[in-house]
């Protein structure tokens, strides 16, 4: 820890880690009882990977987010800090919305409306952890990569099935 960095207990940690869980469990519920036949049977692109990509790929991203907040969290408490977490409590609220928009509403259009602000968001709160804590902000920048190309999916499952 730098004196940059105050000292907090180590249970502070269970806050961005247990809002992450939340989000994982709240998304997989929205998800998984779609995936067949309603995901299986839409025209996807050619780049669109397959299934089993996506469960390693987001716990990765949540694990590189709980780590990168955890680190934000521990910063003196400044106006930068509180932006930080403010933009990850929001583009993690957009995260979890999206399961439910795209997937348990059965609709690519709703899903298209919230990821594009989502990604926005996404890389308003890599910018403001690189200014709270250099590392932290590069740690969060796979998510605004992933969310990128999600957009991308979306965008054309959506231009395909619409």
């Amino acid at each position: 820890m730098t004196d940059t960095q105050t000292k907090r207990p180590w249970y502070h940690a269970l806050v961005p880690i247990a809002a992450i869980v939340a989000a994982s469990v709240l998304g997989q519920i929205a998800t998984f009882p779609h995936l067949a036949p309603w995901y299986a049977g839409l025209a996807k692109p050619p780049l669109n990977p397959p299934n089993w990509v996506f469960g390693p790929a987001w716990t990765t991203l949540y694990v590189l987010m709980a780590f990168a907040t955890i680190r934000v969290m521990w910063q003196p408490e400044t106006a930068v800090r509180k932006r930080a977490l403010v933009l990850f409590a929001l583009q993690l609220a957009f995260n979890v919305a999206w399961s439910w928009m795209f997937f348990a509403a059965e609709n690519p259009l709703l899903g298209l409306i919230n990821i594009v602000p989502q990604l926005a968001l996404v890389i308003a709160t890599v910018t403001a952890f690189y200014r709270a804590d250099r590392l932290a902000g590069i740690t969060m920048a796979p998510l605004a990569l992933w969310v990128g190309f999600a957009t991308l999916l979306n965008a054309s499952i959506w231009w395909l099935n619409g």
